[in-house]
Protein backbone atom coordinates (compact mmCIF):
# COMPACT_ATOMS: atom_id res chain seq x y z
CA UNK A 1 0.00 0.00 0.00
CA UNK A 2 1.55 3.38 -0.95
CA UNK A 3 2.62 5.67 1.88
CA UNK A 4 1.05 9.06 2.54
CA UNK A 5 4.10 10.88 1.18
CA UNK A 6 4.08 8.96 -2.11
CA UNK A 7 0.33 9.52 -2.41
CA UNK A 8 0.79 13.27 -1.93
CA UNK A 9 3.56 13.33 -4.53
CA UNK A 10 1.33 11.45 -6.97
CA UNK A 11 -1.53 13.91 -6.37
CA UNK A 12 0.88 16.81 -6.91
CA UNK A 13 2.02 15.41 -10.26
CA UNK A 14 -1.60 14.84 -11.29
CA UNK A 15 -2.46 18.46 -10.49
CA UNK A 16 0.62 19.70 -12.34
CA UNK A 17 -0.34 17.62 -15.38
CA UNK A 18 -3.83 19.15 -15.35
CA UNK A 19 -2.37 22.65 -15.08
CA UNK A 20 0.01 21.92 -17.96
CA UNK A 21 -2.82 20.67 -20.17
CA UNK A 22 -4.93 23.76 -19.41
CA UNK A 23 -1.95 26.03 -20.09
CA UNK A 24 -1.31 24.32 -23.42
CA UNK A 25 -5.00 24.61 -24.32
CA UNK A 26 -4.96 28.32 -23.49
CA UNK A 27 -1.76 28.96 -25.42
CA UNK A 28 -2.84 26.92 -28.46
CA UNK A 29 -6.13 28.80 -28.80
CA UNK A 30 -4.70 32.28 -28.17
CA UNK A 31 -3.43 33.72 -31.49
CA UNK A 32 -1.23 36.25 -29.71
CA UNK A 33 0.76 33.62 -27.78
CA UNK A 34 1.62 31.01 -30.39
CA UNK A 35 1.88 31.30 -34.17
CA UNK A 36 -0.69 29.24 -36.11
CA UNK A 37 0.72 25.78 -36.73
CA UNK A 38 -2.11 23.80 -38.31
CA UNK A 39 -4.54 26.58 -39.31
CA UNK A 40 -3.82 29.36 -41.76
CA UNK A 41 -6.00 31.73 -39.71
CA UNK A 42 -4.90 32.13 -36.06
CA UNK A 43 -8.52 32.50 -34.94
CA UNK A 44 -9.54 29.10 -36.28
CA UNK A 45 -7.95 27.24 -33.37
CA UNK A 46 -10.30 28.98 -30.94
CA UNK A 47 -13.25 28.25 -33.24
CA UNK A 48 -12.55 24.52 -33.35
CA UNK A 49 -11.18 23.92 -29.84
CA UNK A 50 -12.80 26.68 -27.82
CA UNK A 51 -11.16 29.05 -25.37
CA UNK A 52 -10.69 27.77 -21.81
CA UNK A 53 -11.52 31.13 -20.22
CA UNK A 54 -14.81 31.38 -22.10
CA UNK A 55 -15.56 27.71 -21.39
CA UNK A 56 -15.22 28.22 -17.64
CA UNK A 57 -17.20 31.44 -17.90
CA UNK A 58 -20.02 29.51 -19.55
CA UNK A 59 -19.94 26.87 -16.80
CA UNK A 60 -20.06 29.62 -14.17
CA UNK A 61 -22.95 31.29 -15.99
CA UNK A 62 -24.95 28.04 -16.04
CA UNK A 63 -24.51 27.43 -12.32
CA UNK A 64 -24.91 31.07 -11.30
CA UNK A 65 -28.18 31.41 -13.20
CA UNK A 66 -29.38 27.97 -12.08
CA UNK A 67 -30.25 26.80 -15.59
CA UNK A 68 -27.97 23.75 -15.36
CA UNK A 69 -29.59 22.20 -12.28
CA UNK A 70 -32.78 21.06 -14.00
CA UNK A 71 -30.76 19.43 -16.77
CA UNK A 72 -28.42 17.76 -14.27
CA UNK A 73 -31.40 16.41 -12.35
CA UNK A 74 -32.89 14.89 -15.51
CA UNK A 75 -29.58 13.23 -16.40
CA UNK A 76 -29.18 11.93 -12.85
CA UNK A 77 -32.74 10.58 -12.79
CA UNK A 78 -32.25 8.80 -16.11
CA UNK A 79 -28.97 7.32 -14.86
CA UNK A 80 -30.46 6.05 -11.59
CA UNK A 81 -33.54 4.56 -13.25
CA UNK A 82 -31.45 2.85 -15.93
CA UNK A 83 -29.10 1.46 -13.27
CA UNK A 84 -31.88 0.17 -10.99
CA UNK A 85 -34.00 -1.36 -13.75
CA UNK A 86 -31.03 -2.81 -15.64
CA UNK A 87 -29.61 -4.32 -12.46
CA UNK A 88 -32.98 -5.78 -11.43
CA UNK A 89 -33.56 -7.34 -14.85
CA UNK A 90 -29.98 -8.62 -15.12
CA UNK A 91 -30.13 -10.13 -11.63
CA UNK A 92 -33.50 -11.81 -12.18
CA UNK A 93 -32.82 -13.24 -15.63
CA UNK A 94 -29.23 -14.13 -14.74
CA UNK A 95 -30.40 -16.16 -11.72
CA UNK A 96 -33.13 -17.84 -13.75
CA UNK A 97 -30.92 -18.93 -16.64
CA UNK A 98 -28.05 -19.97 -14.37
CA UNK A 99 -30.41 -22.31 -12.50
CA UNK A 100 -32.28 -23.48 -15.61
CA UNK A 101 -29.79 -25.19 -17.97
CA UNK A 102 -32.43 -26.05 -20.58
CA UNK A 103 -33.68 -22.47 -20.88
CA UNK A 104 -30.08 -21.23 -20.86
CA UNK A 105 -29.12 -23.50 -23.77
CA UNK A 106 -32.26 -22.47 -25.67
CA UNK A 107 -31.74 -18.72 -25.27
CA UNK A 108 -27.94 -18.69 -25.47
CA UNK A 109 -27.60 -17.72 -29.19
CA UNK A 110 -30.25 -15.01 -28.86
CA UNK A 111 -28.58 -13.46 -25.81
CA UNK A 112 -25.22 -13.48 -27.59
CA UNK A 113 -26.79 -11.87 -30.66
CA UNK A 114 -28.44 -9.13 -28.59
CA UNK A 115 -25.23 -8.50 -26.67
CA UNK A 116 -23.21 -8.15 -29.88
CA UNK A 117 -25.64 -5.54 -31.24
CA UNK A 118 -24.43 -1.91 -30.91
CA UNK A 119 -26.97 -0.48 -28.48
CA UNK A 120 -26.75 3.01 -29.96
CA UNK A 121 -28.74 1.86 -32.99
CA UNK A 122 -31.67 1.16 -30.65
CA UNK A 123 -31.95 4.84 -29.66
CA UNK A 124 -34.15 5.83 -32.66
CA UNK A 125 -36.44 2.85 -31.99
CA UNK A 126 -36.78 3.79 -28.32
CA UNK A 127 -37.48 7.39 -29.33
CA UNK A 128 -40.39 6.16 -31.48
CA UNK A 129 -41.69 3.85 -28.75
CA UNK A 130 -41.25 6.08 -25.70
CA UNK A 131 -40.94 9.57 -27.16
CA UNK A 132 -38.24 12.13 -26.43
CA UNK A 133 -38.89 12.15 -22.69
CA UNK A 134 -36.80 10.26 -20.13
CA UNK A 135 -38.34 6.89 -21.06
CA UNK A 136 -36.25 6.43 -24.21
CA UNK A 137 -33.03 7.38 -22.38
CA UNK A 138 -33.78 5.00 -19.53
CA UNK A 139 -34.49 2.20 -22.01
CA UNK A 140 -31.16 2.78 -23.75
CA UNK A 141 -29.34 2.80 -20.42
CA UNK A 142 -31.10 -0.41 -19.35
CA UNK A 143 -29.84 -2.23 -22.45
CA UNK A 144 -26.29 -1.23 -21.52
CA UNK A 145 -26.52 -2.12 -17.83
CA UNK A 146 -28.51 -5.33 -18.26
CA UNK A 147 -25.87 -7.39 -20.02
CA UNK A 148 -22.97 -6.59 -17.72
CA UNK A 149 -25.11 -7.45 -14.67
CA UNK A 150 -26.59 -10.50 -16.38
CA UNK A 151 -23.23 -12.04 -17.27
CA UNK A 152 -21.80 -11.28 -13.82
CA UNK A 153 -24.78 -12.86 -12.06
CA UNK A 154 -24.79 -15.85 -14.40
CA UNK A 155 -21.08 -16.44 -13.82
CA UNK A 156 -21.41 -15.92 -10.07
CA UNK A 157 -24.18 -18.51 -9.72
CA UNK A 158 -22.45 -21.03 -11.98
CA UNK A 159 -19.28 -20.78 -9.89
CA UNK A 160 -21.01 -21.68 -6.63
CA UNK A 161 -19.18 -24.71 -5.25
CA UNK A 162 -21.04 -28.00 -5.63
CA UNK A 163 -19.76 -28.90 -2.15
CA UNK A 164 -21.55 -25.91 -0.63
CA UNK A 165 -24.81 -26.82 -2.36
CA UNK A 166 -24.50 -30.49 -1.37
CA UNK A 167 -23.79 -29.63 2.26
CA UNK A 168 -26.75 -27.25 2.35
CA UNK A 169 -29.04 -29.96 0.97
CA UNK A 170 -27.76 -32.44 3.55
CA UNK A 171 -28.68 -29.93 6.25
CA UNK A 172 -32.22 -29.81 4.82
CA UNK A 173 -32.12 -26.62 2.77
CA UNK A 174 -34.96 -26.27 0.29
CA UNK A 175 -34.61 -24.82 -3.20
CA UNK A 176 -35.93 -21.49 -1.94
CA UNK A 177 -33.43 -21.46 0.93
CA UNK A 178 -30.61 -22.32 -1.46
CA UNK A 179 -31.66 -19.42 -3.66
CA UNK A 180 -31.83 -17.01 -0.74
CA UNK A 181 -28.77 -18.04 1.26
CA UNK A 182 -26.38 -19.46 -1.37
CA UNK A 183 -27.08 -18.36 -4.93
CA UNK A 184 -28.24 -14.77 -4.37
CA UNK A 185 -25.31 -13.82 -2.05
CA UNK A 186 -22.87 -15.30 -4.56
CA UNK A 187 -24.50 -13.39 -7.42
CA UNK A 188 -24.70 -10.13 -5.47
CA UNK A 189 -20.97 -10.21 -4.74
CA UNK A 190 -20.36 -10.18 -8.50
CA UNK A 191 -22.91 -7.39 -8.98
CA UNK A 192 -21.21 -5.27 -6.32
CA UNK A 193 -17.85 -5.85 -7.99
CA UNK A 194 -19.23 -4.42 -11.25
CA UNK A 195 -20.84 -1.31 -9.73
CA UNK A 196 -18.44 1.11 -11.43
CA UNK A 197 -19.10 -0.33 -14.87
CA UNK A 198 -22.86 -0.56 -14.33
CA UNK A 199 -23.28 3.03 -13.14
CA UNK A 200 -20.90 4.26 -15.84
CA UNK A 201 -22.86 2.52 -18.59
CA UNK A 202 -26.16 3.84 -17.21
CA UNK A 203 -24.69 7.35 -17.34
CA UNK A 204 -23.41 6.81 -20.89
CA UNK A 205 -26.83 5.56 -21.99
CA UNK A 206 -28.56 8.61 -20.52
CA UNK A 207 -26.18 11.13 -22.10
CA UNK A 208 -26.07 9.43 -25.51
CA UNK A 209 -29.85 9.21 -25.54
CA UNK A 210 -30.13 12.91 -24.71
CA UNK A 211 -27.66 13.81 -27.42
CA UNK A 212 -29.49 11.80 -30.08
CA UNK A 213 -32.84 13.36 -29.28
CA UNK A 214 -34.29 15.01 -26.19
CA UNK A 215 -35.73 18.18 -24.75
CA UNK A 216 -33.87 18.14 -21.40
CA UNK A 217 -30.59 17.01 -19.91
CA UNK A 218 -26.92 17.94 -20.21
CA UNK A 219 -26.66 15.98 -23.45
CA UNK A 220 -29.45 18.19 -24.80
CA UNK A 221 -27.45 21.30 -23.88
CA UNK A 222 -24.48 19.97 -25.84
CA UNK A 223 -26.72 19.17 -28.80
CA UNK A 224 -28.17 22.70 -28.79
CA UNK A 225 -24.70 24.24 -28.57
CA UNK A 226 -23.51 22.10 -31.48
CA UNK A 227 -26.46 23.25 -33.57
CA UNK A 228 -25.45 26.90 -33.10
CA UNK A 229 -21.70 26.21 -33.55
CA UNK A 230 -21.07 27.38 -29.97
CA UNK A 231 -17.92 25.36 -29.35
CA UNK A 232 -17.35 26.95 -25.94
CA UNK A 233 -20.75 25.73 -24.75
CA UNK A 234 -19.98 22.26 -26.15
CA UNK A 235 -16.77 22.07 -24.14
CA UNK A 236 -18.56 23.52 -21.12
CA UNK A 237 -21.13 20.72 -21.35
CA UNK A 238 -18.36 18.14 -21.68
CA UNK A 239 -16.63 19.62 -18.63
CA UNK A 240 -19.83 19.47 -16.58
CA UNK A 241 -20.47 15.88 -17.66
CA UNK A 242 -16.91 14.89 -16.76
CA UNK A 243 -17.20 16.42 -13.29
CA UNK A 244 -20.60 14.78 -12.85
CA UNK A 245 -19.21 11.39 -13.89
CA UNK A 246 -16.30 11.75 -11.44
CA UNK A 247 -18.78 12.56 -8.67
CA UNK A 248 -20.81 9.45 -9.48
CA UNK A 249 -17.63 7.38 -9.55
CA UNK A 250 -16.66 8.71 -6.11
CA UNK A 251 -20.08 7.86 -4.70
CA UNK A 252 -19.83 4.35 -6.14
CA UNK A 253 -16.40 3.98 -4.53
CA UNK A 254 -17.91 4.87 -1.16
CA UNK A 255 -20.67 2.31 -1.72
CA UNK A 256 -18.13 -0.35 -2.72
CA UNK A 257 -16.18 0.13 0.51
CA UNK A 258 -19.31 -0.83 2.43
CA UNK A 259 -20.68 -3.51 0.14
CA UNK A 260 -17.59 -5.42 -0.94
CA UNK A 261 -16.71 -6.40 2.63
CA UNK A 262 -19.24 -9.19 2.09
CA UNK A 263 -17.57 -10.46 -1.08
CA UNK A 264 -15.76 -13.76 -0.40
CA UNK A 265 -12.07 -13.84 -1.20
CA UNK A 266 -10.69 -16.22 -3.76
CA UNK A 267 -10.69 -19.81 -2.49
CA UNK A 268 -12.93 -19.19 0.54
CA UNK A 269 -15.91 -20.87 -1.08
CA UNK A 270 -13.95 -24.04 -1.67
CA UNK A 271 -12.72 -24.04 1.94
CA UNK A 272 -16.30 -24.17 3.15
Amino acid sequence: MPSNSSTKILRLWQVLLLVALLAFWYAATSPTLLPPIYFDDPNKAAFFFGEPVKVFERVWEWFASGTIYAHLWVTLLETLLAFVLGTALGLTIGLWLALAPTASALLDPYIKALNSMPRVILAPIFAVWFGLDIGSKVALGVTLVFFIVFFNVYQGVREVSFTVVANARILGASNRQLLRHVYVPSAMSWVFASLHNSVGLAFVGAVVGEYLGSSRGVGYLILQAEGTFDINAVFAGILVLTAFALLLDWLVTLAERRLLVWQPRGGETEKI
